[in-house]
């Protein structure tokens, strides 16, 4: 299994797995060349993607997505409102694109898409399953639901939201209807959040934990891991044990590589 998060945050979000040589990427929010320079640099081509899924239309979600498609003719999963709302559909190719279901199987990952709460059309957090495995991706969401607290448990490798310290964000020089949209239900996940839904979330034994989307103007990395840590400390969880926390970033990868 390989979980490699290649960018993360408000200038473009992607992430490469790979699990029972199957490989999806999830997002493509940056460059063309840049996905393929990333995957290259975890071993990987572009060209060996079985296919491509979108959480959203943001642009910092599907900037590459354009080019991506044009090129290597991936096949490309969205939401039937998603595809209608984003900015550049008219321009990607018909058979590249196609509808998401509640489930499908692709090679031998099983992906279930899961409702989030964002201001997007129709927007969607992952869950995918190779045998007794489990990732989940969930960013941009501004609440944990219970639909999605049900999907992120028993995760053995969570992608999760921890967008923005709410004191740097409300003290901030955002104006004040972005603080609003973003502290909404309906925006981003603060860090205290964050520490709330892993701490009392049905986990397994262990549980890899990607801290992801963090905003460079209102949070700053290892705020956001202490505060997580610090929730999950106090709510008797053992950090490396129960959780490891790992952090991503807008310019540079991260991940790992797990055999078994």
């Amino acid at each position: 299994m390989q979980i490699h998060v290649l960018a993360s945050g408000s200038t473009g979000n992607a992430v490469f797995i790979e699990m029972d040589n199957t490989k999806l990427l999830v997002d493509a929010g940056i460059s063309t060349r840049r996905i393929k320079q990333s995957l290259e640099a975890i071993g990987t081509k572009v060209e060996d993607l079985d296919a491509v899924f979108i959480t959203h239309e943001h642009r910092d979600h599907v900037s590459g997505l354009q080019t991506l498609l044009k090129k290597y003719r991936l096949p490309a999963y969205a939401r039937p409102d998603t595809w209608q709302s984003m900015y550049c559909r008219a321009a990607l190719p018909d058979e590249c694109c196609k509808a998401l279901p509640d489930s499908l199987d692709i090679g031998k990952i099983k992906i279930e898409p899961f409702s989030i709460s964002h201001d997007a059309a129709d927007p969607v957090g992952f869950r995918l399953y190779a045998g007794d495995t489990k990732v989940c991706v969930a960013t941009d969401l501004g609440f944990v639901t219970p639909t999605v607290k049900d999907a992120l448990a028993l995760s053995d490798v969570l992608v999760l939201e921890s967008n923005h310290d709410l004191d740097m964000l409300q003290n901030g020089s955002y104006p004040w209807h972005l603080k609003k949209r973003i502290m909404s239900n309906r925006g981003h996940l603060a860090n205290t959040d964050a520490g709330w839904a892993l701490a009392r979330l049905n986990r397994k034994a262990h549980t890899d934990v990607f801290l992801a989307h963090l905003s460079r103007e209102n949070n700053r990395p290892e705020l956001a891991e202490e505060t997580v840590a610090n929730i999950l400390t106090t709510q008797g969880c053992k950090l490396g044990q129960d959780i490891t926390l790992h952090l991503t970033y807008p310019e540079r990868i991260s991940g790992f590589t797990q055999t078994k």
